[in-house]
C-alpha cells in the first residue's frame, strides 16, 4: 500500500526550490538594505561630527558661536533624567507585571486592563508629553523641571516595561513555582526567591530597551516645554534643565553648516550613552542566564 505519490511529490519540488529562493532572497536583500542604510548613517554621523569631539565640547555650555558650542548641561541633564526615569519605571512597570501575573484573577476585567497596557505601548510619545503637560506641568505645578520631565518620560516607558516583565514573568515554567510550593515556599518567597531571578534577562533586557527609548526622545520634552539652551547645571529634581536630545534638536535646526556638524558630535555622545546601556543590559543578561 502506498500512502506518498511519488511522482507527483517530485513534479511539486521544483516549484517549492524555486519558491524557497525566491524568499531567500527577499529575506536576504531586506538584510543587506538595512545592514547599508545603518552603514551609510554611521559614516554620515562620524565624519561630520568626529572632529568637534574635544574636551571643550564636553566641559562647555551651548553658544551662539558653533565653536564654543558645548554639552555640558545636555549630558548632565540625560543623567538627571534618567535618575528620575530609571527607578520610577521600573518599580512601577516591575511591580505592576508581578501583580498582574502571580496576583491578579483572571477574568475579564484583568483581560481588559492587559490589553489596554499593550495598546498604550504603541501610542505616540507626543500624546504622553500632552498628558505629562496637564497633569505634571500645570496640574501639580512641577513645571519644566527635573522631575514633570521624569514622570512624563516614566509614562512614556511603562507599558513596555510592563508587557516585557509580563512576558519575563510568563515565561518561567511552573513546574518550578509548584517545586518551590511543595518545598513549603509561600507565594511571596517563590515570587522573590525563585520566579524573578529567573525572569531577570528578561526584565532587564526589556527595561534598558525602554530607558533606551527614553533617553532619546524628543516630542514629550518639546511638548512640557524643556529649554534647548541653558547656561547652568541642574543641582537638584526641581530645577529646570535640558537633554541631549533637545541640544541635538536645536543645533540640527539652526541653517549654519557648522552647527549640523555639532548636531553630529551630539549624536555620537548619544549613540556611545545607547550602546553602553545596551551593553550593560546584554552583561547583566548573560550573567543571570549562566545562573539560572
Amino acid at each position: 500500500m502506498r500512502y506518498m505519490n511519488n511522482e507527483a511529490v517530485m513534479k511539486k519540488m521544483n516549484s517549492r526550490k524555486i519558491v524557497n529562493l525566491i524568499f531567500k532572497g527577499i529575506f536576504l536583500f531586506a538584510t543587506i538594505l538595512a545592514l547599508m542604510t545603518l552603514a551609510v548613517l554611521f559614516y554620515r554621523i562620524l565624519s561630520q561630527g568626529i572632529g568637534y569631539l574635544s574636551w571643550d565640547f564636553f566641559n562647555n555650555f551651548a553658544s551662539r558661536f558653533p565653536e564654543k558650542a558645548g554639552i555640558k548641561a545636555a549630558l548632565i541633564g540625560s543623567i538627571w533624567l534618567m535618575a528620575v526615569v530609571a527607578p520610577v519605571s521600573m518599580f512601577l512597570g516591575i511591580g505592576s507585571a508581578i501583580y498582574l501575573e502571580e496576583y491578579a484573577k483572571k477574568n475579564k476585567i484583568n483581560d481588559f486592563i492587559r490589553v489596554n497596557i499593550s495598546n498604550l505601548a504603541g501610542v505616540p510619545s507626543v500624546v504622553f508629553g500632552l498628558l505629562g503637560l496637564t497633569i505634571f506641568v500645570r496640574a501639580l505645578a512641577l513645571g519644566n523641571s527635573v522631575l514633570a520631565a521624569g514622570f512624563t518620560m516614566s509614562l512614556l516607558i511603562l507599558p513596555v516595561i510592563i508587557v516585557a516583565s509580563q512576558e519575563a514573568i510568563r515565561a518561567v515554567p511552573s513546574e518550578v513555582r509548584a517545586a518551590s510550593y511543595g518545598m513549603g515556599a509561600t507565594k511571596w518567597q517563590t515570587i522573590t526567591r525563585v520566579v524573578l531571578p529567573s525572569a531577570v534577562p528578561g526584565i532587564l533586557t526589556g527595561s534598558i530597551l525602554a530607558l533606551s527609548r527614553a533617553i532619546g526622545e524628543t516630542a514629550p520634552l518639546v511638548v512640557i516645554g524643556v529649554p534647548v539652551i541653558i547656561q547652568f547645571l541642574p543641582s537638584g529634581v526641581f530645577d529646570t534643565f535640558t537633554a541631549l536630545p533637545m541640544q541635538i534638536y536645536d543645533w540640527a535646526k539652526r541653517p549654519q553648516a557648522d552647527f549640523q556638524n555639532v548636531a553630529s558630535a551630539g549624536i555620537i555622545v548619544l549613540m556611545s550613552v545607547l550602546l553602553l546601556m545596551n551593553s550593560v543590559a546584554v552583561l547583566i543578561r548573560n550573567k543571570f542566564q549562566k545562573r539560572y
